[in-house]
């Protein structure tokens, strides 16, 4: 146990973010760089060792999470990341980008504020990048099997190096001209400067791994002749294509998904482009949807220099507070303020939106409402409640529906799909074609990046069985697993 008074005695303090009017000046992390050290041990010494630790329960890569708290509360930082890395390949990914549903789980919050896990988890691995404790790990030999994985998202850069270090050669197949997937062109450099995935990708170089970019399997090679080039396939092509909303004037200039808005961003960040074909400055902006997503295209049209951001959500507001129907340790759903939120805009709930307004020249100029409610379990307008806002840029951030079928790919494999229209598989994250395995959202739908991350090492090992008949990789979940809600 790190502090035995800890929960007592110290506070609940998070890291601490950059002034609004400073950030929303360029794309930098919001957080004050070096914030979280002088605070982490202590923040870290208010885990309780519970007898049974529910957070390993609400986190799916099964963290260890008390005993790196223990670590970090004695700033033993090697030691810390020893076993931050034991189960998860790429903690300042989750650090940055999840959720935290470990923090939901943490016995601790029954009554008090959750212990900062994903403050202390980030801290642990910048730490360890610091001072060289992250390093390659290359195989200490070959097993003469290789492997292609499709798709460079978390799920896919975590089994191609769970596989790389158990000796198989490992190519990672990307249709992007850079590796990352939604990490690298859907979240947005203020939720995570590109840098972090750089350096693992250069680790994963060291340690084996083969990196292929632009090239689509479907398109650029055919699936079954990539079949016949491996020994097996690993499909982590994520869940891509994005839910529409069929309204009058879907069609007008000025209405896009949200990853068609975000990658551009990022590319001017990356010195691709100098000003984004699609840009929120001087504009009235409305974003459909009031998750994750829609959070990073808000706060993108802020540092685009919008006139104006309104963020609609189909759903009611949220509670600040647990409901009764979603008791500890599941994972609520509670009103969020992310740092986009901070940065000004409006947030408006239970409307639908239904019509796009264009001017003469086919631009969208509006948007007409109403607002919406739930009787006897259906979502219904009420009359009267009709209203017109401006929008002279709309981002649709409603989700996602399932993995791309247009390029050919599950076609091509012969691949079965589910009832939700996710590529089936197996208890081993197998799918009905032989030597082909699917891990991430292409499996499980639209989902988290930790589970992502878990799903990847999970389908390492069923790839790595295959190949040699048994295998010592762990495997955190099943491909049946649900997080820990109601």
């Amino acid at each position: 146990m790190a502090d035995p008074k800890g929960f007592l005695t110290t506070g609940r303090e998070v890291a601490e973010t950059r002034p609004v009017g400073e950030r929303v000046k360029d794309w930098n992390e919001v957080y004050v760089p070096g914030s979280l050290l002088p605070i982490i041990s202590k923040q870290a010494g208010r885990c309780m060792d519970c007898g049974i630790p529910f957070c390993h329960n609400g986190c799916p890569l099964g963290n260890l999470i008390p005993e790196w708290n223990d670590y970090a509360y004695r700033e033993d930082w090697s030691a810390a990341s020893e076993r931050l890395h034991a189960t998860n390949n790429f903690p300042e990914f989750t650090g940055r980008l999840c959720p935290a549903p470990c923090e939901s789980a943490c016995v601790l919050g029954i009554n008090q504020p959750a212990v900062t896990i994903k403050n202390v988890e980030v801290s642990i691995i910048d730490k360890a990048w610091d001072s060289g404790d992250v390093t390659p790990q290359p195989p200490e030999r070959l097993s003469g099997k290789t492997v292609a994985v499709i798709g460079s998202g978390p799920a896919g850069l975590a089994a191609a190096q769970q596989l790389t270090r158990a000796g198989h050669t490992v190519a990672v197949y990307e249709r992007a001209d850079r590796i990352g997937g939604l990490l690298r062109y859907g979240i947005p450099e203020f939720k995570m400067e590109k840098s972090h995935i750089n350096r693992r990708i250069e680790q994963m170089r060291a340690e084996g791994t083969k990196f292929r970019t632009e090239i689509e399997i479907g398109r650029d090679i055919d699936a079954a002749k990539l079949r016949r080039r491996y020994d097996a396939v690993v499909i982590a092509a994520g869940a891509t294509v994005s839910r529409d909303l069929p309204a009058p004037g879907r069609e007008l200039n000025g209405v896009h998904f949200a990853m068609e808005y975000l990658p551009l961003a990022n590319k001017v960040q990356e010195g691709d482009l100098t000003v984004s074909p699609i840009t929120a400055e001087g504009k009235h902006v409305v974003v459909i949807g009031g998750g994750d997503t829609g959070a990073d295209c808000v706060g993108t049209a802020h540092r685009q220099g919008a006139l104006s951001v309104t963020q609609l959500e189909i759903m009611p507001k949220p509670g600040e507070e647990r409901n009764a129907n979603q008791p500890w340790p599941t994972f609520p759903m509670l009103y969020k303020v992310t740092s986009a939120h901070e940065e000004g805009g409006e947030r408006v709930y239970s409307v639908s939106t239904t019509q796009f307004e264009g001017d003469e020249d086919g631009n969208v100029q509006a948007l007409h409402l109403i607002e919406v409610e739930f009787k006897d379990g259906k979502l219904e307008q009420k009359p009267g409640t009709e209203r017109v806002i401006p929008a002279q840029l709309v981002t649709l951030a409603m989700g996602f529906t399932g993995t791309d079928q247009a390029n050919g790919l599950v076609q091509q494999f012969g691949l079965e799909l589910d009832e939700r229209g996710n590529i089936a598989r197996d208890a081993d994250y197998a799918t009905n074609v032989d030597g082909v395995f699917v891990a991430g959202d292409a499996g499980r739908g639209q989902s988290l990046i930790v589970w992502a991350i878990a799903e990847g090492r999970s389908a390492a090992r069923g790839v790595d069985r295959f190949l040699t008949g048994a295998s010592a990789l762990p495997a955190p979940i099943r491909p049946t697993d649900r997080s820990l809600m109601v």
